[in-house]
C-alpha cells in the first residue's frame, strides 16, 4: 500500500480520485453515471473528489466504501491526467486496486459491473478516461532485447525471449541494427508465434526492416506493436495504424506533447539517470522525470539507468513502469 503526500495542487484545481479495481481474473470494475449527471449515461472508474486536508490515498478509501461498501487495503498509484477548462482545472488521480475486503455493490443506486480488460474500449468512457483505459491494460515492466547484430546466434535470443514470458512479461520490444531481410523476418515469426501463444505483444522497432511477408507485419494486429523512435516520432503527423499498440522514444516535453497530438499510446521518458550506453547524455534525475510525467496524458515509462529496484519509484513518480534492457 502506498500513500504519497499531497502536492502543490493550486486552489483552482479540482482533485479527484478515481480506482481502477481488479478481482482475481483481471477483470475490472466500472460503474454508469447518473442520467441526469455531466456525461450521464456514460461508464467511468469509481471514485470523487479529495476533501480539504485529505491525503488522495484517504480519499480513494473513502470514496470507495461511500460508493461501493468496500475496503481498499492494496492500491498504488496508476497515472494522473490533468484537464483545464475556462473556469477551473481537474486532476484526475487514479490509482491501482488490487485487493479489497466486501462484495462491491451501488450504494448509490448505480449500475457496476466487472468487465474483463481487453473489453474496456467497447464501452462508452468521457474523453478523460481514455489515457485510463489504456494504463490499465499495460504492465509495469517494458522489456527491451539487446541489440541482436547478425553474427548473433537466433537460437539464445529466443530462449531469452521463452524466460522472460515465463517470469510473466507480457510487454517486450525487438530491436537490431543489422539483422535484416530474410533473417530478420524469420525470427520475428517465431517470436510473434511465441508470444501469441502467452498473450503478450512484440513490439517492433521502428528501426527495424522487416518484410511485409513475415508474420510480425502490421497486418498481424494481435499481438505485434510498433515502438516509434525519437526521430521517426517527430517525422510523423498521423499514428501507425495496423498494429496492437503503438508508443514513442520521449526526452523532452515537445515530445510528449507531438506523441500526445499522434494519439500513440504509451511513451517512454529517458534518460532518467546515467547510462552505459549513453554515458555523456545529461540524465533528468528523478524530480525532473516526475515534473515531466505529471504534465503528461498518457501512460509513460521511465526509462535509462534503471533496474527493478527503481520500479517502486519510478511508480511513486507517477510513472507507468519501468523500460529497460539490462533490468531483464
Amino acid at each position: 500500500m502506498t500513500q504519497p503526500a499531497v502536492g502543490n495542487i493550486a486552489s483552482n484545481v479540482v482533485h479527484v480520485v478515481a480506482a481502477v479495481i481488479y478481482d482475481d481474473s483481471s477483470n475490472i470494475l466500472i460503474a454508469k453515471r447518473p442520467a441526469n449527471a455531466h456525461q450521464g449515461g456514460l461508464w467511468e472508474f469509481p471514485g470523487g473528489k479529495v476533501e480539504l486536508e485529505e491525503l488522495p490515498a484517504q480519499a480513494l478509501v473513502r470514496e470507495l466504501e461511500e460508493e461501493l461498501g468496500i475496503l481498499a487495503t492494496e492500491y498504488s498509484p496508476l497515472i494522473q491526467i490533468r484537464h483545464d477548462y475556462p473556469d477551473k482545472s481537474v486532476l484526475l488521480d487514479v490509482w491501482k486496486v488490487t485487493q479489497f475486503e466486501g462484495q462491491p455493490k451501488g450504494m448509490e443506486g448505480q449500475p457496476i459491473e466487472w468487465v474483463a480488460m481487453s473489453n474496456l474500449a467497447e464501452r462508452d468512457f468521457p474523453a478523460a478516461n481514455l489515457p485510463i483505459i489504456q494504463a490499465a491494460q499495460l504492465p509495469t515492466d517494458y522489456v527491451i532485447t539487446e541489440d541482436l547484430l547478425a553474427t548473433d546466434d537466433a537460437t539464445r535470443f529466443l530462449e531469452k525471449l521463452k524466460a522472460n514470458l515465463d517470469r510473466g512479461y507480457r510487454l517486450i520490444q525487438i530491436r537490431t541494427k543489422s539483422l535484416t531481410g530474410e533473417a530478420l523476418a524469420a525470427l520475428v515469426n517465431k517470436a510473434v508465434l511465441m508470444c501469441q501463444k502467452s498473450d503478450a505483444v512484440l513490439v517492433l522497432n521502428s528501426d527495424l526492416q522487416v518484410p511485409d511477408a513475415a508474420s510480425g507485419s502490421p497486418r498481424d494486429e494481435s499481438c505485434v506493436g510498433l515502438h516509434l523512435t525519437g526521430r521517426r516520432l517527430l517525422q510523423l503527423q498521423m499514428k501507425p495504424k495496423g498494429y496492437r499498440l503503438v508508443a514513442a522514444s520521449c526526452h523532452t516535453e515537445a515530445d510528449i506533447r507531438h506523441a500526445e497530438q499522434l494519439g500513440v499510446d504509451f511513451v517512454t521518458l529517458s534518460p532518467v539517470q546515467k547510462t552505459q550506453s549513453h554515458p555523456d547524455a545529461e540524465n533528468l534525475g528523478w524530480e525532473r522525470f516526475q515534473v515531466m510525467v505529471r504534465n503528461a496524458r498518457l501512460p509513460v515509462y521511465a526509462l535509462g539507468g534503471l533496474s527493478r529496484r527503481d520500479l517502486e519509484r519510478a511508480i511513486q513518480s507517477g510513472a507507468q513502469g519501468i523500460a529497460s534492457i539490462s533490468a531483464y
